[in-house]
């Protein structure tokens, strides 16, 4: 298998560290709004990586952290917290807005066949980690105080630029981030911040250096070390944090762990919505649910993104998104016209066939190129229906087009009846079994029929039907 390596900006031969197990790190969401679909494109990357290296045949261990505070406007060290300023809007408590944006970006994957991550470890449940953290890193002469907050030292770490490859030398104050008239370098970033930077901060807390809260920065270094150890296999994200929020994690960790912390960086391209990338601060944003009240299937979203490569720029209209729909339609159809003819697979078929498409996804999780050994054998006339079911069943192991649950409808399902489904999958997902049952029965009430499948999956039926 090869992944393209953006510290060595190279396709290079992965295999994890131990042999084994995969430690996979992806930088999650910072929960103070909706996520968009330019967000959730990085995500449905990440999903189908992480099923590129499971169909490989390793273990995968998987984290993703949740940023529930320390996260500014400006990915660097200036602006307000996203998450205060969020909760100022809405006038809400900022803990019960992080949790209540956590569990709708959850349930967006879901509607996204997005697997949970194995573990998922939010910023406010780390503190003490943090500050032990950064006490290691003052105590080993990496990190200074300044104007009362904790700073790093990029100059003690002669790498640093390396990911981003930045002109260190020539970088001015305030060309690459906000000017700060307490970093000794331009390139300085804080490690703890204290009321002495913002005295309106509701999350606080104690630490050896005055109340305050963590710098985003950190988060990702102490979350990712205290679940998957001193070394990860690869560690994901978008090409927007390589430059400042990766290149700051590169560096504390190594700094602070004495080693290489990551041996492969994997970052996707932004999704683009008419010739610019999809941001909230400039309010050019789509969710799942505009999706939906605009009649598109999620999934015809997710096929959208595997017809790009991840590290492409993936154009976005509804125009576009018209004819991922169509395509996904077809493929709707296609198979529910298969399932209606009893014709026996081949088994040598279908494993060349699954030979081809793995071929795809091991280079560098060549999804345009997969999703056209996929057509191409669902439109070979040579082929029978069985092994083109049996071929597709596999594919759509990593794929998740959700092909399993493809059935003739005779009605389409009312509004209130697909939330109850996207409630009771999120229940399961969070394994509360007694709300599961209890929205099963509702829907068994309303002739809806659930048929769970193996890895959390489902189908949905009309009583009778």
């Amino acid at each position: 298998m090869k992944l393209f390596n953006t510290f060595s900006r190279s396709m290079e031969d992965f295999k994890p560290m131990d042999g084994k197990e995969v430690k996979m790190y992806c930088c999650g969401p910072t929960v103070y709004s909706y996520a968009h679909v330019g967000n959730l494109r990085a995500y449905i990357g990440q999903d189908v990586l992480k099923k590129t290296l499971l169909r490989a045949g390793f273990k995968v261990k998987h984290v993703m952290n949740v940023t529930d505070v320390g996260h500014l406007t400006s990915d660097a060290d200036s602006g307000e917290d996203k998450m205060l300023r969020a909760a100022e809007r809405e006038k809400k408590n900022v803990i019960d807005l992080a949790r209540g944006y956590e569990a709708k970006f959850f349930e967006d994957e879901q509607a996204l066949r997005i697997t949970r991550p194995d573990i998922v470890c939010r910023a406010t449940e780390h503190i003490p980690d943090m500050i032990a953290f950064i006490e290691r890193l003052e105590k080993l002469g990496f990190a200074y105080k300044a104007g009362g907050n904790v700073y790093f030292d990029t100059a003690k770490y002669p790498s640093y630029g390396a990911l981003a490859r930045t002109d260190i030398k020539n970088l001015k104050h305030g060309s690459r981030v906000a000017e700060d008239a307490h970093k000794r370098n331009p390139t300085d970033f804080v490690l703890w911040f204290t009321t002495s930077k913002f005295e309106n901060q509701i999350l606080q807390w104690d630490s050896p250096w005055g109340k305050g809260y963590p710098g985003w920065h950190i988060e990702c270094s102490v979350m990712s070390t205290k679940y998957l150890g001193e070394r990860i296999d690869i560690h994901c994200g978008g090409i927007d944090h390589i430059p400042i929020h990766h290149e700051n994690e590169r560096a504390q960790s190594e700094c602070c762990l004495g080693h290489k912390w990551v041996e492969t960086w994997v970052h996707n391209d932004f999704l683009q919505l008419k010739d610019m990338k999809m941001s909230k601060s400039d309010g050019n944003i789509i969710t799942i649910d505009v999706l939906k009240q605009k009649g598109y299937d999620p999934l015809a979203f997710r096929y959208l993104c595997l017809t790009a490569h991840y590290r492409s720029p993936l154009a976005f209209s509804f125009d576009i998104l018209d004819g991922a729909q169509n395509a996904y339609d077809n493929l709707r159809a296609r198979v529910v016209d298969l399932r209606k003819k009893d014709e026996p697979a081949d088994p040598a078929r279908v494993d060349k066939i699954v030979r081809r498409f793995d071929e795809c996804l091991f280079n560098d999780v060549g999804t345009p190129q997969a999703l056209s050994v996929m057509w191409d054998a669902l439109k070979d006339v040579a082929t029978s229906a069985g092994t083109k079911l049996a071929a597709l069943q596999r594919m759509d192991e990593v794929l998740d087009l959700g092909t399993d649950t493809f059935r003739e409808q005779r009605h389409a399902l009312d509004a209130e009846t697909e939330a109850l489904i996207a409630q009771r999958a999120l229940a399961r997902q969070n394994k509360d079994w007694k709300k599961s049952d209890e929205i099963r029965d509702a829907l068994l009430a309303k002739g809806i029929v659930i048929n769970d499948l193996p890895g959390g999956k489902f189908s949905v039926e009309k009583a009778g039907n």
